[in-house]
């Protein structure tokens, strides 16, 4: 019966520390990120996407957040299983905040080519040839943002049978944000680096509110 009594908090515990790592998460990229798009010298935000930060001198701290968030995320995800076993979205939501911190870690190892001015130097306009680390940062953004994008909508029907209508229709909101900046982006429009960055954000602000408060039950 000892044994029994005191293996409950543990994994409580465990799990609220799991929870912790995914609310971190996205606060922690989204925060590095702007602050380094409002200080790097000839960063542009209408024109260049928070990735391009992982270019040039300084690039290692965006690498680093990268990666950060990436296994921070993922731990969260973990999180997310125990924490919505057996209800609505408790298979499916943890599977792809999983997949989406795989992908933020990803896009850290595969560092987009330097473009459009960016790093000081570089020429204007896109390059004419990618090199493969860019094709491979390109293929873990589309997996990143596909992954949360389909976690909130998956999010959105959690909470809607759930009864909390708010939160169903922010977790719809973040998921809808992040689908119009990444096509806003893919299609050349103006200022998409910017629709692109506020979907991210949005998308992954939600995800890590959500592990934030589920850390009140767990």
């Amino acid at each position: 019966m000892t044994t029994t009594a005191t293996a409950v908090p543990t994994t409580t515990s465990h799990t609220r520390t799991l929870l912790v790592c995914g609310a971190v998460a996205g606060p922690l990229w989204a925060v590095v990120s702007l602050a380094q798009a409002a200080t790097r010298e000839g960063f542009d935000i209408s024109r260049h996407p928070l990735s391009a930060l992982s270019d040039g001198d300084l690039g290692w701290l965006q690498i680093a957040n990268f990666l950060v968030a990436g296994v921070l995320t993922v731990l969260g995800a973990r999180g997310l299983r125990v924490a919505l076993h057996g209800r609505p979205g408790g298979t499916w939501v943890p599977r792809l905040v999983r997949i989406s911190g795989i992908g933020l870690a990803a896009a850290g190892v595969f560092v987009m080519d330097p473009a459009d001015g960016f790093p000081i130097g570089t020429p204007a306009g896109v390059p004419t040839a990618l090199s493969w680390h860019s094709y491979g940062h390109m293929v873990a953004g589309t997996v990143t943002f596909a992954s949360l994008i389909a976690a909130c909508y998956v999010l959105g029907r959690h909470f809607g049978r759930a009864g909390d209508r708010g939160a169903a229709v922010l977790s719809r909101i973040a998921g809808t944000a992040l689908l119009v900046g990444d096509c806003w982006a893919m299609t050349g429009g103006a200022g998409g680096s910017i629709t692109l960055a506020v979907g991210a954000i949005a998308a992954m602000l939600w995800v890590s509110t959500v592990a934030a408060r589920l850390t009140t039950a767990h």
